[in-house]
């Protein structure tokens, strides 16, 4: 497996300089983290092990959310908690994408366009939620925002994921949504398009930015129903915290040029983007977000706020969610090489032992 430090160290200064316009603080500090991640150059903790007493020097990782090697446990807990509110109701994958007209926009404006996407998208579904003849009433969703596409291009769009469901505060009435004969509905994707549009360019327009001349005038909003939605969950936690591409996915690194796969989103079949080192850091760091910018939110009834809430709801209709939460995989426990039992860190952040200019990945 070609490890993504080895890539860096190879293509920093190639990358550095084609891309000293376009690189922005977080993109630097999201290089170095990723450079010395769990190499001989990163801090060290001591590992302990009760059976044998021997003693191990582990590398830390990095612990930088766009880093491939880190934040496993941080995406799990993210996942549990989504699958702990879970509700007896179909689940719905709804996607606005922002037009390619308006991704230079949101470039120069990130912590702005991407607040007003996530938002905006919360609106129109809560809008048409409040207006369907089924449901009248506050729906429940969780939004997480991604800026790349499969062939890791900046393409901004927010992945919404709602049960049809929604409730009805004045009455206190629970209802959900059930499509005609089998087929599974919840709104008409143009009609949320149109909506969508709408308010982003009025909510754009509102804080004070420039459209650009031309912008089309149909917008792509994706509504697809994933069941009892855990399988939209965990795809989702995939790319929350560890960045927006798994190192096995690394095909080759030769001749100044990096391959990696991916798979199509039309054809479902797997392809091979080849480019040049220094493209090939670019496309991953581009996808960096602003330092302290949410990419997950919670609204309506699935807000954090809404504990008891949740809970009254399982406890009325008689839901246990500890089914779905079988789908989440513990933590693996760090364990020693001689006697195979359980090691507990003893101390951390030791010096690194190596502090040549070569980072050497530790296997």
């Amino acid at each position: 497996m070609i490890l993504l430090s080895s890539i860096i160290h190879t293509f920093e200064s190639e990358f550095l300089d084609q891309y000293r316009r376009w690189i922005l603080p977080g993109h630097r500090k999201a290089l170095a983290a990723m450079k010395h991640c769990r190499t001989r150059q990163s801090p060290l903790m001591l590992a302990h092990c009760c059976e044998c007493d021997r003693q191990v020097l582990v590398p830390h990782s990095c612990g930088h959310r766009n880093c491939p090697h880190c934040q496993h446990f941080e995406s799990q807990q993210w996942l549990e908690r989504q699958l702990k509110k879970q509700l007896p109701a179909e689940y719905f994958l709804v996607t606005f994408t922002l037009p390619a007209e308006l991704r230079p926009l949101a470039w120069a404006h990130q912590r702005v366009l991407y607040s007003l996407m996530t938002r905006c998208s919360w609106e129109t579904v809560r809008t048409f939620s409040k207006n369907d003849k089924q449901l009248q009433g506050t729906p429940g969703a969780v939004t997480v925002l991604h800026t790349h596409s499969r062939r890791l291009d900046f393409h901004p769009h927010v992945h919404l994921v709602m049960p049809a469901a929604a409730l009805d505060a004045v009455s206190r009435l629970w209802r959900t949504k059930t499509g005609k004969g089998k087929v599974a509905y919840l709104f008409n994707h143009q009609a949320l398009a149109k909506v969508f549009r709408a308010k982003m360019l009025e909510a754009i327009t509102r804080e004070g930015l420039t459209l650009p001349e031309s912008y089309p005038e149909k917008w792509v909003v994706d509504c697809t129903s994933v069941g009892s939605g855990d399988k939209a969950l965990v795809y989702l936690g995939r790319y929350l915290y560890r960045g927006v591409i798994q190192e096995k996915d690394i095909l080759a690194c030769q001749q100044g040029k990096v391959s990696f796969r991916y798979q199509n989103s039309k054809t479902k079949q797997m392809e091979v983007r080849t480019v040049s080192g220094a493209t090939f850091l670019w496309l991953i760091l581009q996808h960096v977000l602003p330092k302290g910018f949410r990419r997950a939110r919670n609204f309506g009834f699935l807000h954090p706020n809404s504990k008891r809430l949740i809970g009254l709801l399982h406890y009325l209709l008689g839901l246990r969610p500890d089914r779905a939460l079988m789908l989440i995989k513990k933590r693996p426990q760090l364990k020693c090489r001689c006697c195979g039992a359980k090691m507990k860190i003893v101390a951390t952040r030791i010096a690194p032992l190596f502090s040549g200019p070569v980072p050497i990945p530790i296997g």
